[in-house]
Order: C-alpha cells, then sequence, then structure tokens
C-alpha cells in the first residue's frame, strides 16, 4: 500500500515518548492540584459564614431578658442551610481530591522509590473513565457528616449550651424543670414537642457526626481513598 505525501500525519501516529508522558502526568498533577485548591478553598466562608450568624444570635438572643430563646432554634435552621452549602461543596472537591491521590499513589511514589510499579495496575483507566465521565465519590450524606464532624458539631454545641442557659437565666433563674418546659413553648408548640425535636435534632447530628462511612471511612482532606474503587465506577 502505497501511503500518500500529502497526508498530515495524524496525533495518534506518533509514539508518545517517556518524556512526553512523564511532562503531560505533571502538568496533569498540577491541574488537578489547582482544582482542588480552588474548591477547597471554598469550603472556609460557609463555616466562617455560620460562626458570624450564631454568633450574632446569640448576641441578639442574651441583649435582653425579653428576647425570645426562639432566635436560638432559628439559628441552628441557618447553621443547617450553611452545612448543606457545604457539604456541597466538598463533594466537588473530593472529586479532584481524589484523582491527586490517585496520581500520588500510583504515579509519584513509585518514581520517589525509583520502584516503578505502581499500587494499583489499573490506575490510569479509573482516571482516564473519571476525566471522561466525572462522578461524586462521595454521596451528601457522606459530605454533610463530614463538615458535621469536624466543623458544625461544635458550633451546634455552643448554640444547644447558648439556648439551655437563655432559657434558665431569663427572665429569671428557673427553679424547677417545669419552668424550663413551659419556657420552651413556641407559639402553639408546648414546650415538650420543641424539646422532642431538639433532642431528636442534635441526637441525629451527633449520630451522623461519629458514623462514619461503613463502605470506606471518612473522606476528609488527608486520608485516602483507593482502598475500595467502587466509588470510581460510572
Amino acid at each position: 500500500m502505497i501511503e500518500d505525501p500529502t497526508r498530515v500525519a495524524a496525533f495518534e501516529d506518533y509514539p508518545l515518548t517517556r518524556a512526553e508522558y512523564l511532562g503531560t502526568m505533571a502538568h496533569f498533577y498540577r491541574g488537578e492540584i489547582g482544582r482542588a485548591d480552588a474548591w477547597r478553598a471554598r469550603l472556609d466562608p460557609t463555616t466562617n459564614w455560620a460562626v458570624v450568624t450564631a454568633g450574632g444570635m446569640l448576641s441578639v438572643s442574651f441583649a435582653g431578658p425579653d428576647h425570645s430563646h426562639v432566635t436560638l432554634l432559628l439559628a441552628i435552621l441557618l447553621v443547617g442551610m450553611f452545612l448543606g452549602f457545604e457539604a456541597r461543596r466538598f463533594r466537588y472537591f473530593d472529586v479532584f481530591r481524589s484523582r491527586v491521590r490517585m496520581l500520588e499513589e500510583n504515579f509519584f511514589i513509585p518514581i520517589i522509590r525509583r520502584n516503578l510499579v505502581s499500587p494499583r495496575e489499573n490506575w490510569r483507566e479509573f482516571v482516564a473513565q473519571d476525566l471522561d465521565r466525572p462522578k461524586f465519590k462521595i454521596t451528601f450524606v457522606d459530605a454533610v457528616a463530614i463538615r458535621l464532624r469536624y466543623n458544625y458539631i461544635w458550633i451546634y454545641l455552643a448554640i444547644l449550651a447558648a439556648w439551655i442557659t437563655k432559657l434558665y437565666m431569663h427572665p429569671i433563674p428557673a427553679r424547677t424543670a417545669g419552668v424550663l418546659l413551659e419556657r420552651m413553648r413556641v407559639g402553639p408548640l408546648s414546650g415538650r414537642v420543641v424539646l422532642a425535636s431538639v433532642i431528636a435534632f442534635y441526637a441525629a447530628a451527633i449520630w451522623l457526626a461519629i458514623r462514619g462511612d461503613r463502605r470506606r471511612g471518612f473522606s476528609d482532606e488527608v486520608h485516602g481513598v483507593e482502598g475500595e474503587m467502587e466509588h470510581w465506577k460510572t
């Protein structure tokens, strides 16, 4: 077969050299680090908003004995809204962080050790597939659990302590548990209903914060995610 001399060679006609491969992977790694850093930087503002909001609501609630404790219950809802925002951002951050960890564990570690055998033979296929069809590596519930465990549970506990203190102190120190229960009333909702709702919410939050992910443990900024690969599959 005689080749057409006017034909322009395609990219696939040229073999990829070792230098080209290493250079491409280095640039790819740098790009994924940049994307992961960008999404990681977006996590802190939502936590700051939650802290400022909680602090502001505490200030309003304790500004006078006639100010309602409902302000602190609203703080719980607002902080929950910020937690939802942050969990969504964390899922995007985790997509790029997972790729970075895959490259570090299977590309850079063998080079550094000068033992050019990757721990996972088919890691390139996983990365290529994820570039073609990106997939979240954790569920929204897992992301909420992670952010609760490391940040938001402490904000919620501070609000709870403030709520109990508010009920006890204002308008005058409560002498019995019955008085505290009566002060928990919110409109048509009795104190028992409000107390049961608060207990249920905090029990769920604490359980979610400590339960972990049964499949592969918490996927935070430090721990690797490559023990199980089900979360990489489309």
